[in-house]
C-alpha cells in the first residue's frame, strides 16, 4: 500500500512537472492563475490612488478646449510635459483615430505613461505596478473616471512580444501613408540594444542625432519591384512643424532624449515584472510538489534557484546596460528634458546621480539604470532581490567571474559602487560592511 501511494504521488509531481514544461511555452495566461491571479488582484498604485481623489471629488480640474484634462491629469501624476513622444502608427488602441498627420502623444515618468490622441474622449494610462507588473486604465473625460481594462489589452500586452505577461511595448514599423504598419516588412521591438538604425519607425523625432540614422520622420512605400523604401517627410531635425498641427498638443517636439530614456524604461520596466513573475511561480510551484512529495525542510530546490538566478540575470544584464547600442556623434534634444532628466533622483557627495545623461558615447552616464531606485524593484520578492543584490555586489567589486558580465569596465563598476553606497538606503549590509 506504501509503494502505491509513493508511485501515486510521483505520477502526480511528473504530471505537474510536465505541465509547468508546457505552460511555459503554451500556457500564455499562467499570470491569470495562482499565484498572480492579475485581473482579480487588486492594483494599488498612484493611479489606483488618483480614482479615489476624483470619485472624493479632491481634485481641482478644469478642462482645457483642445486637450481636455490632459494637462491636469500629468500634474496629478507627476508627469513633465517635455517627456512628450509622437507616435503616428496605428499600433495602439485608438488606432483608427491616429494617423501621420494626427500622431498619438505619449507622456510618462518613472513609473506611469499617458497616452493622448486629439479628439478622442479617451486618455490611455499604463502604470508599472509595484506586484502586477503593467496595469492599464483609460480615463473617460466625459465622466472624469479611471477604468481599468485587461481583456482588450493582452492581445498585444502579454503576448510573447512581452514574454506572456503583461508589459510595455514599443514596435517600430514601415508605415504606409495612412500609417498602417505595412506588415510584411516586418516589426521590431525597441529597447536600448536595438541598433538606433531600427528605432523609430513610425514615430516623430525632433533633435539632432549626430552621425546616428533612423526610422523617423519618415513613410514607407512599396515600390514595383517589391523593395521598401523610407522617405523622409522633413529635412529639419528640430522642427515639427510642418508634419501636423503641433497646436492640438501640449509641446510641439517629440524629444530624441526622451525617445531614448522611453527606450531604455520600457524593457527595464518589463524585466522588472518578469523577475518578479518569475520569482513567485517558482516559489509557487515548490510549494506544490513539496506539499505533496511531503517535503517540509524548507530548503529552496535547486531547479528553483535556477529559475530564480536565470531571470534575475537577464534583469541585471539589461539594468547594467551591458548589450546598448553604440551611440555615435552624440545626441541634442529640442526641449528641457534632458537637463531635467539628468537633475533628478538622489545625488551622492561628489553630486554624482544615475539619472545623469551622457548622450555622446552612450545614453546613461553611469551605467546602471535609475529605475533600482523603483517601488517595483523595491517590491521584488525576497529570494530575487537577494540574488540582485548577491550578483550585482560581485559584479561591481569584480568577485563574480561570470563572462556574461566582464564588459562592464572597472571604472564604470566602481563609480557605480560609489553612487549605490550613498544613496541606495536598502542595500545589504555586507555591501557596507566589504566596502
Amino acid at each position: 500500500m506504501k509503494m502505491v501511494i509513493k508511485r501515486a504521488t510521483w505520477v502526480w509531481v511528473l504530471a505537474y512537472l510536465g505541465f509547468l514544461i508546457c505552460s511555459s511555452s503554451l500556457a500564455e495566461d499562467r499570470f491569470e492563475r495562482n499565484p498572480i491571479q492579475y485581473s482579480d488582484s487588486k492594483a494599488d498604485n498612484m493611479v489606483s490612488l488618483l480614482q479615489g481623489k476624483l470619485d472624493r471629488e479632491d481634485v481641482k480640474w478644469s478642462r482645457e478646449k483642445r486637450t481636455g484634462y490632459l494637462r491636469f491629469l500629468l500634474k496629478d501624476l507627476g508627469i513633465d510635459t517635455d517627456s512628450q513622444t509622437l507616435v503616428f502608427s496605428k499600433t495602439s488602441l485608438q488606432g483608427k483615430l491616429i494617423s501621420p498627420s494626427r500622431p498619438r502623444a505619449l507622456y510618462f515618468n518613472d513609473d506611469i505613461y499617458v497616452g493622448y490622441v486629439p479628439g478622442s474622449h479617451l486618455l490611455e494610462v499604463s502604470v508599472a505596478d509595484p506586484k502586477l507588473g503593467a496595469v492599464f486604465y483609460t480615463f473617460d473625460q466625459d465622466k472624469r473616471r479611471l477604468n481599468r481594462r485587461v481583456a482588450d489589452c493582452m492581445a498585444c500586452h502579454g503576448s510573447s512580444r512581452t514574454d506572456y505577461q503583461p508589459g510595455h511595448l514599443l514596435r517600430s514599423i514601415f508605415p504606409a501613408e495612412n500609417g498602417h504598419p505595412i506588415l510584411r516588412a516586418g516589426t521590431r521591438l525597441t529597447t536600448h540594444n536595438s541598433p538606433y538604425g531600427e528605432r523609430w519607425g513610425g514615430w516623430y523625432v525632433s533633435g539632432r542625432g549626430g552621425e546616428i540614422q533612423h526610422m523617423g520622420n519618415a513613410l514607407a512605400k512599396e515600390e514595383e519591384d517589391g523593395t521598401i523604401q523610407l522617405y523622409k517627410r522633413s529635412s529639419s531635425e528640430t522642427d515639427l512643424t510642418d508634419l501636423f498641427d503641433t497646436d492640438y498638443y501640449l509641446s510641439a517636439h517629440s524629444d530624441i532624449v526622451a525617445m531614448m530614456v522611453q527606450d531604455h524604461q520600457v524593457q527595464m520596466h518589463n524585466l522588472l515584472a518578469l523577475a518578479n513573475y518569475q520569482t513567485r511561480y517558482a516559489l509557487y510551484d515548490q510549494q506544490i510538489i513539496d506539499k505533496a512529495l511531503g517535503n517540509d525542510s524548507g530548503e529552496m530546490r535547486a531547479s528553483t534557484m535556477r529559475r530564480i538566478a536565470n531571470a534575475g540575470d537577464k534583469l541585471l544584464k539589461y539594468m547594467l546596460f551591458l548589450e546598448e547600442a553604440p551611440l555615435a556623434g552624440g545626441v541634442k534634444g529640442t526641449t528641457d528634458f534632458a537637463n531635467e532628466f539628468s537633475e533628478r533622483g538622489p545625488h551622492d557627495a561628489k553630486g554624482r546621480s544615475l539619472y545623469q545623461l551622457d548622450l555622446r558615447t552612450r545614453l546613461l552616464k553611469y551605467k546602471c539604470s535609475y529605475l533600482i531606485y523603483s517601488d517595483a524593484f523595491e517590491s521584488l520578492p525576497v529570494p530575487m532581490k537577494d540574488y540582485l543584490y548577491r550578483k550585482l555586489w560581485g559584479v561591481l567589486n569584480g568577485t563574480d567571474e561570470d563572462e556574461e558580465f566582464v564588459t562592464l569596465q572597472p571604472n564604470d563598476s566602481r563609480e557605480i559602487l560609489e553612487i549605490l553606497l550613498q544613496t541606495k538606503k536598502s542595500l545589504p549590509a555586507y555591501w557596507k560592511k566589504d566596502s
